[in-house]
């Protein structure tokens, strides 16, 4: 039996959650440098199962199958493919750097007022958030992943309500009644869409008889499956409604800001650099590939969902006053654009979708760790708060402003072979939404460039006078995610050249081919 690669790598960092809160009380910083040991091991994992990839070879890849509950037809299925690789590499590595980034946000506080905050639990629950999201970007089991999809919100609830930001402009008192009711809306929202997803994989069942994706398929191939019109679609209506919670697609995303505001920083990216790309991942995984009528019969009021995502998105980030609201609206219009590749069904737009993920992942990372030292420095998350940080921080401003501008998609940087790839797609299949589409490009300029105005730039404020740059351990957190951001931004074919494949299967899954250019004849 050849070595479980892909159980190891999702297995590796539960037994750290496991390890890390079993750490003596007292012994906080042993439990930081076991749960960050453990993320770097399953990063190294990753990078094996990346390496041992072949994207030329068979569309699922490094598979596992065991039988789990025979009487249900469960089965304990793994696989990869080229999305999947890509997205679970990504997870392993910016672990390490939540890991780092948050080194100090689960510290006891010294006053009296505030509760004791448990070291141990908060690095043991992101570790255990990371086993959950790599288990279900492996998963090719539909009842396995809804599993997972599922219980990853239990530690999220918890590293929201129970570890939240603490540059709160109110009593402690409040800051836990705003963390809390983050949590609850969080829950909520994402269990609403899950329960209706679950009625959606009974019903799979019962039509399929399976929940494997390769014995669907198997059955779609030789004609044995066939499912009723209307059947296909309120199934896909209720993959699809879980999925777009997750993502999050408007107006199902108002769960988001609450959630990413109160959170800490590090959490702040774990909720929207890892574990919302498992809702647009599991669209192209799920909705696309097991009910493809119905993923095009949806498609023209999917395409004006993300449309109103792109806009209103960046539009409500424009007007914000708090830094990492801010960041929240502009992922929900970055939401809009993956969204919007996805479903423009060409191979340009799933490409540069998928490629968004990544790198949306990245720069979001790397914007969102550097406001969150900001914010710990000055304690205030309101933009009206700071100026000249550049003058006594320039390494901090000078970071602040390239993961800004990765943000913006600025062209050099990884975000913009995304985009554009996107935007060819859509003008391809659909050239109004394309062009409607271009508004949030400008729109993001104008929040990115207005918030670093208001920030970092203008005579320096008394309260930031004395604020001290960038640590060595800051350094060690930013400065990979800005060479990553360049590397991609110049040179994206090595991961083009993973996902590529991974789009054509899908692409044939929902018997699309890319539109023909018109070309009028020379007269």
């Amino acid at each position: 039996m050849s070595f479980p690669l892909l159980t190891a790598t999702a297995a590796l960092p539960a037994i750290g959650a496991v390890a890390t809160a079993a750490v003596p009380a007292a012994r906080r910083t042993t439990a930081k440098w076991l749960a960050l040991l453990f993320s770097l091991a399953t990063l190294v994992l990753a990078g094996i199962a990346l390496a041992r990839f072949e994207p030329g070879g068979d569309r699922y890849q490094l598979t596992e199958s065991h039988a789990w509950i025979k009487d249900f037809g469960v089965r304990y299925e793994l696989g990869v493919d080229g999305i999947g690789v890509a997205l679970m590499a990504l997870t392993a590595l910016l672990i390490p750097f939540v890991i780092l980034a948050g080194w100090h946000d689960a510290d006891p506080l010294e006053t009296k007022s505030s509760r004791w905050r448990p070291t141990q639990g908060f690095f043991a629950l992101i570790l255990m958030v990371e086993a959950m999201v790599i288990l279900s970007f492996e998963a090719t089991d539909v009842f396995l992943f809804y599993i997972l999809f599922e219980a990853m919100l239990i530690p999220m609830y918890f590293l929201i309500g129970g570890f939240g930001d603490r540059a709160h402009s109110g009593s402690d008192e409040n800051a836990a009644a705003q963390r809390s009711y983050a949590a609850v809306k969080f829950l909520l929202y994402n269990l609403v869409g899950g329960l209706i997803m679950l009625a959606a994989v009974i019903g799979l069942y019962v039509v399929a008889g399976t929940f494997s994706l390769s014995e669907i398929a198997e059955a779609r191939a030789n004609g044995s499956l066939s499912m009723a019109t209307s059947t296909e679609r309120w199934l896909f209506l209720g993959f699809f409604f879980a999925f777009a919670v997750k993502a999050p697609l408007w107006p199902l995303h108002t769960w988001l800001p609450n959630a990413m505001g109160e959170a800490t920083s590090p959490v702040a990216v774990l909720i929207t650099a890892v574990v919302d790309k498992v809702g647009t991942f599991a669209m192209l995984r799920f909705c696309l590939q097991l009910f493809p009528e119905a993923s095009k019969w949806a498609t023209p009021v999917i395409i004006v969902l993300a449309l109103i995502s792109i806009v209103y998105g960046a539009l409500l980030a424009v007007g914000q006053r708090d830094i990492k609201r801010l960041i929240a609206y502009a992922s929900i219009s970055h939401f809009g654009f993956i969204i919007l590749g996805i479903f423009a069904m060409t191979s340009q737009g799933q490409s540069g979708a998928t490629l968004y993920m990544v790198n949306h992942g990245i720069s979001t990372a790397a914007l969102m760790l550097v406001a969150g030292f900001l914010i710990t420095r000055r304690g205030s998350r309101l933009i009206a708060d700071y100026g000249g940080v550049q003058k006594v921080a320039p390494i901090l401003a000078g970071t602040f402003l390239i993961g800004g501008l990765a943000t913006l998609s600025l062209p050099g940087l990884a975000p913009f072979v995304s985009e554009f790839l996107v935007l060819v797609g859509a003008f391809s299949a659909y050239p109004a939404a394309g062009i409607v589409a271009t508004t949030g490009i400008v729109l993001a300029a104008l929040y990115v460039l207005v918030l670093y105005q208001r920030t970092m730039t203008g005579p320096v404020k008394a309260e930031v006078q004395g604020m001290a740059d960038l640590k060595v351990r800051e350094l060690a957190v930013v400065l990979p995610l800005i060479a990553l951001l360049l590397f991609l931004g110049v040179y994206p074919k090595p991961l083009t050249e993973i996902v590529n494949p991974a789009v054509q299967h899908t692409m044939s899954d929902v018997q699309k081919k890319d539109p023909q250019p018109e070309v009028e004849a020379a007269k």
